[in-house]
């Protein structure tokens, strides 16, 4: 074991991990990531970043390339409604990008990324032992199914009620839209984000289990928009999407990103909420108040976690799910403001 203290030891070097390592480090505080994952890491997401997202990702020093996104787009047969973004534009990222952005960010501040995985977890007094490693804190950033958070007691289990699972893959086209496309079917959305000016992400999110091309069925427009397109990379899943916890925070043990709880990619601004709720993590722990997260968190989180669970409980039910696009066209007005909220 080393005799070293450090500061915060983060275990998880996806974004959320990266970010808070990152905002520890800005703040003057000696960091060590733990990820046993080597190279550039990927998984299922829709690669949409929100505005609050791209100016949370710039007030961190990380400016990742990808292709602008204007607003978010709703579609249900021949029947469509835009919202345009009005706090700035978007950006479209591919995960693999927005991972090497924060990674050389990370690497500049001179934060180590150890390859030590962290399967045991001891709380003392004073400090944590992760593995082999001494902190004051340990940040869990560990991803949705987080084996720290049950080390520590602070999930929540039992099968979801209505368990949906998400895919994405990438094909060489070009981007028909300057925004997020979200068509909805009876089961299941299809988001379609440009990502490159060659390239666009699609992600299908579903209640209902299947391969990619399976899901794809369930929406015909798209499936004839990519026939002739190339796919560029491999399918991608995760799930079940929705994961509760009993708090974010056991001790001197904190949760952060996806580890914290999650509901649901409906609306698409996981990402965001990832990295507004590390900066409030890293507020927290600066001054020394590392009870006052997981108020912190439930504060910053309130807004998504309504809007999603909202339209969730509405989407679960078909007579109501089906109405939700044309209300959406009925008044637009209320799907932008909605929007608004989400991307701000």
């Amino acid at each position: 074991m080393s005799d070293r203290m450090h500061d915060v030891v983060v275990a998880g070097g996806g974004p959320a991990g990266l970010a808070v390592a990152l905002g520890c480090a800005q703040a003057g505080m000696d960091v060590v990531v733990c990820e046993k994952r080597p190279g550039v890491l990927d998984k299922a997401c829709g690669e949409g970043l929100m505005p609050g997202a791209v100016r949370a990702l710039a007030a961190l020093g990380v400016d990742p390339p990808g292709h602008p996104i204007d607003g978010i787009t709703y579609r249900q047969g021949t029947q469509a409604v835009h919202a345009p973004f009005r706090c700035g534009s978007g950006r479209g990222v591919r995960r693999t990008q927005l991972h090497d952005a924060l990674s050389e960010a990370v690497r500049r501040a001179g934060v180590p990324v150890s390859s030590t995985s962290v399967t045991e977890v001891f709380q003392y007094d004073d400090h944590v032992r992760a593995g082999a490693l001494r902190a004051r804190y340990l940040v869990a950033a560990d991803g949705l199914h987080s084996p720290i958070r049950d080390l520590v007691g602070l999930g929540a289990h039992g099968r979801p009620s209505a368990p949906r699972w998400g895919l994405r893959r990438h094909f060489a086209l070009t981007p028909w839209s300057g925004g997020v496309e979200v068509t909805w079917a009876p089961r299941s959305e299809a988001y379609v984000t440009p990502v490159a000016p060659d390239m666009i992400g699609v992600a299908i999110l579903s209640s209902v289990r299947g391969g990619f091309t399976e899901q794809l069925t369930a929406f015909p427009e798209l499936v004839a928009r990519l026939a002739d397109a190339q796919p560029v990379s491999r399918v991608r899943g995760a799930g079940p999407l929705r994961q509760r916890t009993t708090g974010r925070v056991a001790g001197r043990v904190l949760l952060a990103g996806d580890a914290a709880g999650y509901v649901d990619a409906l609306t698409g601004e996981g990402l965001a909420l990832s990295l507004s709720t590390a900066a409030e993590l890293v507020r927290c722990l600066r001054a020394g108040r590392p009870a006052d997260y997981d108020r912190a968190w439930v504060r910053t989180s309130r807004r998504s976690r309504w809007l999603t669970e909202s339209l969730l409980w509405a989407r679960n039910r078909p007579a109501l799910g089906r109405r939700i696009v044309p209300a959406a066209i009925h008044a637009p007005w209320l799907f932008a403001a909605a929007v608004h909220q989400l991307a701000r």
